[in-house]
């Protein structure tokens, strides 16, 4: 080997070294980057967790409420008061009857249902003839006030026909008096409704009427 090739070789090999040594460092202060923003984003989002937490717990009551509004709505409460109060019919049961049949939205069925606690035509001319009213019209049925009226004068009606059978009296209310009595009457539980569609209405009354007692106790009048 010549002076000069031992020269260049040396060269290449001091190059190479300096080169290898270049790429380690490199890669070590690349791998402490990456640690340090790892580290960042942990602290970061412990933090939000955190923050989040705290800010649930700060609201926690704030947001139960806005929850029930949505999941159980209640609305129109001081009619429902006032007639619960004056037909003798628990506040709870007419809020629970008007959420399953409207959700207190103000609708006509298919079978010309109207209003909050979805009355027929014909049952408002019952309602009519057994109070003695003679002023009734089709469109009144929209005004909640005289929807709630109509519909808690109905239900007191049933539950005094049926013996203060509220089951009897809630499937007389969805399915008709004729089939109750075909049923049983007074005597109905709910395992002996035959109509699924009526026992199952029957129960998520009775199941919402609990929730309505349980979350609006003081705006329905229950303290």
């Amino acid at each position: 080997m010549t002076p000069q090739t031992s020269v260049r070789t040396a060269r290449r090999s001091r190059g190479s070294a300096k080169r290898s040594q270049r790429r380690r460092t490199g890669g070590s202060k690349a791998r402490k980057r990456t640690d340090r923003r790892r580290r960042v984003m942990v602290i970061g989002g412990t933090i939000l967790v955190g923050a989040l937490g705290v800010f649930l717990i700060a609201n926690s009551d704030r947001f139960q409420r806005t929850l029930e509004e949505v999941t159980l709505p209640l609305q129109h409460e001081d009619i429902i008061r006032q007639q619960a109060a004056e037909k003798d019919v628990p506040a709870d049961l007419i809020a629970s009857v008007i959420y399953n049949e409207s959700r207190f939205r103000d609708q006509t069925s298919h079978a010309g249902a109207r209003g909050l606690m979805q009355i027929t035509p014909a049952t408002a001319k019952l309602i009519e003839k057994l109070s003695g009213g003679q002023t009734f019209k089709f469109e009144d049925l929209s005004d909640p006030d005289i929807n709630i009226r109509y519909g808690t004068f109905y239900l007191h009606y049933l539950i005094e026909k049926f013996g203060d059978n509220d089951v009897a009296a809630l499937a007389a209310y969805n399915a008709g008096e004729t089939n109750v009595v075909a049923w049983g009457g007074s005597n109905l539980r709910v395992d002996e409704i035959p109509f699924p569609e009526t026992r199952e209405y029957v129960e998520n009354v009775l199941e919402k009427r609990e929730e309505y007692a349980r979350h609006y106790r003081h705006e329905l009048g229950l303290d």
